[in-house]
């Protein structure tokens, strides 16, 4: 894991360095932002390294409290060091720390799928989605603020529902298992059979062959995989379907409940209500949902997800 967050730091300096992309290299906002990045991003990481979640929540709920405050402080870090400390923006973050943490404190022992699990769940959500993401990090000019605001919300992840709550079976692990490749070919032969013809039928895409970005297929493949698609997995279907199993004592009820609460999810996309993306991305959630089941982790559904996102981008176009 180390290793790995390693050449994504070393890809993310190249980046930033050459495509000059709203960045003063060299600057000390750069180095803060740039810390900041690694610093969570090493968080993402290390703990889908194996035993790192169990080891860390033996220590107790505490845990989850110290991540969560480790958490703010990076963000304090990087206020202090691009200059845009405000009241404002750090009590906005501690917020969307700690009100989670406490509210999964209540829930004490019990096991996962109470409903202060699904509140946080949804709040994270919303949070990610519809929050002030641009705003909580105004350096360089908002561009970081998704990316930076989605490694928060995984990080949180792991210390209220991995460390805090210790729910069991998220999967949150990067590895490889027996019949995985299977699993994956399959449940991506699988959606593509279904959906681009579906696609096409209701007039959401068109083929669209974009040969001239082929070049930027390795970045845009690493960036989809860990900043879109493997956050989206641990929230739906390492946490949401995972507790609504627990919650439901019904592994298919969960699956396909879990499926069509990420095909809504996506109703705000483009114009609302955007049924024909709530169709498409319900179907895939039941794919990305069937791959997580059988192999039990998060990372092989994030590659069938990131591999769907990345063909989508290459082969076709919104309509």
């Amino acid at each position: 894991m180390l290793g790995l967050w390693g050449v994504l730091c070393m890809a993310m300096i190249l980046l930033a360095s050459l495509t000059g992309y709203g960045y003063s290299y060299g600057g000390r906002s750069f180095i803060a932002a740039l810390a900041t990045f690694g610093m969570l991003l090493a968080g993402m990481l290390i703990f889908a390294a194996r035993g790192v979640a169990d080891r860390v929540a033996a220590a107790g709920a505490g845990a989850g409290w110290l991540l969560g405050i480790a958490i703010f402080l990076i963000y304090l870090f990087y206020a202090l060091g691009t200059g845009s400390v405000s009241f404002v923006r750090l009590f906005e973050m501690a917020a969307f720390l700690f009100a989670p943490l406490a509210l999964l404190s209540t829930a004490g022992n019990a096991a996962g799928g109470k409903w202060q699990d699904f509140f946080v769940v949804a709040g994270i959500w919303v949070a990610v989605k519809f929050g002030p993401s641009h705003s909580l990090w105004p350096y360089p000019g908002g561009r970081l603020g998704y990316t930076l605001t989605i490694l928060v919300a995984a990080n949180l992840a792991i210390a209220g529902f991995l460390v805090l709550r210790r729910v069991k079976g998220v999967g949150y692990n990067i590895g490889w298992g027996s019949g995985w490749t299977f699993s994956i070919l399959a449940s991506l032969l699988a959606f593509a059979c279904i959906a681009i013809p579906l696609g096409v039928k209701l007039g959401f895409i068109a083929f669209d062959l974009h040969a001239h970005q082929w070049k930027d297929l390795p970045a845009l493949a690493i960036g989809i995989l860990f900043f879109t698609a493997w956050p989206e997995e641990l929230l739906f279907r390492g946490l949401l379907q995972n507790l609504l199993a627990r919650a439901s004592k019904n592994d298919f009820a969960g699956w396909w409940t879990g499926s069509l609460l990420f095909g809504f999810s996506h109703i705000t996309n483009g114009d609302f209500p955007n049924w024909r993306y709530v169709i498409l991305a319900s179907i895939a959630g039941f794919f990305y949902g069937w791959t997580w089941r059988r192999t039990g982790s998060i990372f092989a559904s994030a590659l069938v997800h990131a591999a769907v996102d990345v063909l989508w981008h290459f082969l076709f176009r919104t309509l």
